[in-house]
């Protein structure tokens, strides 16, 4: 009887200050954990569940209220009894012998609501999880780790992948199932089994034949380090590689739509970067329109934010028409950058207005106070009835649009963005027709331009009164250090400075809050930086300050790009046979080290690391960052060469260091007035910035003090002078030099 007392006693105690009920199919949360979800609950803000009581508090509560991810809080009111990837849980499933339920999504994630909504927020389901099961909730984009470690574990059970993941694994963390999104019971959108009847199966398999389960999660393990660790190759890839990776492009390429061929459609899906580059030495009229017709048809698209700026994740169809209608904050980044480069490679004016338009949305939308940039909006927003539905923020009707202006303009602003007045649904703005409306309508290109520009800003401020989508907070470092590149890629190419300082303030931001004892972190969000940081924090990071040095020619920035190559070097490079991994040394709690090779949706960590060891070397000439990025290419070439498609990240490093090198090294005279040196050197750099050359490198230094610093790193400015008190520009290319120029239009 005296234990009866006791936890009666206990029980009194947890619910005098809980606002919560027990997790169904689970023990009270002991007094201090207990304590500390309560007073979290308190700070936050209307709960995203529907399990809510009269006084407007959620009925259950979890661990992830202690957590500071935006997609882990959406699920800390969950009936489900989650626990943030840790000691905890793993420790807690041997000790009662349960098998580990391990989902994995983003907070943007449109399939990841569904599931939630479907069977996590499900008090059945939940209940079943809580007796049977250890749940682990991670966010991806927190731990892109253990997020690609697990994908390679779904891709090796069902041959393809995505989120939200759902992965079944062992206390040891071997998986044993896996697959993506399940609905929640057996008939459900024509399945044979639903997310309820899976949990049962496997549970009953997991009592049953412990020896099917350990034998299954050691197979899959072997796959992902089979994956993970491959056999060095022995000689460095040739440019034949470049050449095979286009020809694979070229059939693989939609010559209707853009893109690659397939049923949806993805930004990243075609290495513009790599095309770009191959262009002006193939002088391929057939890589030229690959380029163009994907860009032009993806600035059209309802993939493309007409009003605000920015682009959407991906369409589900293959005319770049239906989005899923979230924002990545690296995906524009990244379009921004494709945007600005083929600028300065067509001279398409329309391109420079995507690359700008993006930004502005970044700048105004994405960027926190505190200078960083926040990582994604959503895809759902409410509508007026109070329901969730996807791309309800961004589409139109033909009454809606038809309400903000008078008839005429209606009607152009209606025919420009190909919505039409006989559908009553919603509708996407594309850009169907625009070279017919100037013919049709007799409207001058520029009356067009002025009419839909003002359009624009209307559809903006009627926008803007609707429910905002949700928008992912967290900031990534590596995310982040993908725009410092795309504003001074831009800054420089369009001569804007405002760009290049934003960037500089971001540089700022990430050195008081992701940075500590030698350590970078990979994201912060509410004061706190999470996670030690990964492979791409430090080596996006280092690519983001050369990028710094060619917009700004300030030497500070290339020294820190050399200082984070340094850790690079101690912390991830495997100096036995080449190539980096993804986690630094000491990190030991993944069942596998990777080392990352192929390009997703963002380039892969050691693209990036060989493409910055690349750069350094013609700048500083030394061989030995040289020798490095060789030593890594030789590693990868055996993978390079079975699918060069699928490495497209690397293939430019390739193609420079196989190219002749070219310099432009500008001597400025001393100048009493500390007159900024881009300034004095802009007639110089006004030629140079309209030229797509990415394979060149520019050297912007005064005589002086300065000129003292920099070739001590630089030793292409030795022994050089301003003539005759000119600023004087020298070009050289494969170690050949021509006279020195003083007349910008000799350049």
């Amino acid at each position: 009887m005296l234990w009866f007392i006791r936890l009666f006693i206990l029980l009194s105690v947890f619910t005098s200050f809980s606002f919560a009920d027990n997790l169904p199919g689970t023990l009270p949360f002991d007094n201090d954990l207990l304590k500390r979800i309560n007073e979290m609950e308190q700070t936050k803000n209307t709960p995203r569940t529907k399990h809510i009581d009269s006084n407007g508090n959620p009925k259950f509560t979890n661990r992830l209220a202690l957590e500071s991810s935006p997609y882990l809080l959406q699920h800390a009111n969950n009936p489900v009894n989650w626990y943030p990837w840790g000691n905890e849980a793993f420790e807690t499933a041997k000790r009662l012998n349960r098998p580990i339920l391990l989902s994995i999504g983003y907070s943007t994630c449109h399939w990841c609501h569904v599931m939630e909504e479907e069977s996590f927020e499900d008090v059945e389901i939940a209940t079943y999880l809580n007796e049977h099961y250890i749940a682990i909730k991670v966010d991806r984009e927190e731990r892109p780790d253990i997020d690609s470690i697990y994908m390679k574990a779904v891709m090796a059970i069902q041959g393809s992948g995505g989120w939200p993941m759902t992965v079944f694994i062992n206390w040891d963390k071997k998986p044993f199932y896996g697959g993506t999104y399940f609905p929640a019971r057996d008939g459900d959108r024509g399945v044979s089994f639903g997310f309820l009847t899976v949990l049962q199966k496997l549970n009953d398999l997991y009592n049953k034949d412990a020896m099917a389960v350990k034998n299954a999660g050691n197979q899959i393990t072997k796959a992902i380090e089979s994956a993970s660790d491959i056999n060095g190759g022995t000689t460095l890839p040739s440019k034949e590689m470049i050449s095979k990776s286009i020809e694979a492009y070229k059939q693989g390429f939609d010559w209707e739509n853009g893109g690659m061929v397939g049923q949806n459609k993805f930004p990243s899906s075609l290495p513009l970067g790599l095309l770009m580059r191959h262009y002006p030495v193939s002088r391929d009229d057939k890589v030229l329109e690959m380029i163009t017709l994907t860009l032009d048809k993806m600035m059209n698209g309802g993939i493309h934010d007409h009003v605000a700026g920015g682009f959407h994740r991906y369409t589900t169809d293959d005319i770049w028409l239906t989005p899923h209608f979230e924002k990545m904050l690296y995906d524009n980044a990244l379009l921004s950058i494709a945007y600005t480069e083929a600028f300065q490679l067509t001279g398409n004016k329309k391109y420079k207005q995507v690359s700008q338009k993006t930004l502005d949305y970044l700048l105004k939308e994405m960027r926190s106070s505190q200078g960083g940039f926040y990582s994604a909006t959503d895809a759902d927003s409410l509508t007026p009835s109070g329901e969730q539905e996807e791309g309800y923020f961004y589409t139109w009707t033909a009454k809606e649009i038809d309400a903000l202006f008078n008839e005429k303009t209606s009607n152009i602003v209606k025919q420009y963005y190909g919505i039409r007045n006989d559908i009553t649904e919603r509708q996407i703005l594309h850009i169907p027709m625009q070279n017919d409306m100037e013919k049709k309508q007799e409207i001058p290109l520029k009356k067009l331009e002025d009419i839909i520009t003002q359009a624009n800003l209307t559809l903006y401020k009627e926008r803007v009164n609707r429910q905002v989508p949700g928008r992912d907070e967290k900031i990534i470092l590596s995310w982040n250090s993908l725009v410092i590149s795309a504003l001074v890629k831009a800054g420089f190419v369009f001569n804007q400075d405002n760009y290049i300082q934003a960037a500089i303030q971001t540089h700022e931001f990430i050195f008081k809050s992701l940075w500590h004892d030698q350590t970078l972190f990979h994201s912060y969000k509410d004061d706190k930086r999470g996670h030690p940081g990964f492979l791409n924090d430090y080596a996006f990071l280092a690519a983001s300050y050369i990028d710094l040095y060619e917009a700004t020619f300030d030497i500070q920035w290339l020294l820190k790009a050399i200082d984070i190559d340094d850790l690079i070097q101690r912390k991830f490079e495997d100096k036995t046979k080449g190539g980096f991994f993804m986690t630094p040394s000491g990190q030991s709690d993944l069942i596998a080290k990777e080392k990352p090779s192929e390009d997703g949706a963002l380039p892969s960590g050691n693209s990036i690391g060989i493409s910055n060891l690349v750069r350094l070397y013609f700048y500083t000439d030394r061989k030995s960052y040289r020798q490095r990025a060789e030593k890594s290419l030789t590693y990868f070439s055996g993978r390079i060469s079975n699918s060069p498609a699928h490495m497209s990240g690397m293939l430019p490093s390739i193609q420079l260091l196989g190219s002749p090198s070219k310099e432009m090294v500008i001597i400025i005279p001393p100048d009493k007035k500390q007159i900024d040196k881009k300034q004095t050197a802009k007639p110089f750099l006004d030629i140079l910035r309209k030229k797509f050359q990415p394979e060149q490198i520019i050297i912007v230094v005064q005589e002086g003090k300065e000129f003292d610093t920099v070739s001590k790193t630089l030793s292409q400015v030795r022994g050089r002078k301003a003539i005759n008190g000119q600023t004087t520009a020298y070009p050289c290319e494969n170690n050949i030099c021509r006279l020195p120029v003083t007349d910008p239009s000799d350049l």
